[in-house]
């Protein structure tokens, strides 16, 4: 058995990929797997970034998780603004951080409503 199929891929992720009225993921199994890896691979490595961010820079929680969501969509990006979204989300909740403001704001570069 490979280690794709035992790796556990949190809902949340999935649901990234899952299109609005479909049940199936538009993406295979191995892929996201792939995604989700380099995705909380980013989230840890962030962790110490983040936290010297916010004490050295004096700025709040809310702002270093903006300022990391805008650089992992800088050129050239190697995830999607949604990945982008989780992967400050799965940050902010590795440091224990609140992140409601980022479950209500839009993603970087979709349309406003």
């Amino acid at each position: 058995m490979s280690n794709d199929n035992q790796l556990y891929l949190p809902e949340s992720f999935t649901a990234l990929y899952v299109p609005p009225g479909k049940i199936k993921p538009s993406i295979g199994h191995r892929e996201m797997a792939e995604r989700y890896e380099l995705c909380e691979d980013l989230a840890n490595l962030l962790t110490e970034k983040a936290a010297n961010m916010q004490f050295t820079l004096g700025i709040t929680e809310e702002l270093v998780l903006t300022q990391c969501e805008l650089g992992l969509l800088a050129e050239p990006a190697v995830v999607s603004p949604a990945e982008a979204r989780w992967v400050v989300c799965r940050l902010a909740e590795l440091l224990n951080w609140p992140m409601h403001q980022l479950l209500q704001a839009p993603l970087p570069g979709a349309p406003v409503t």
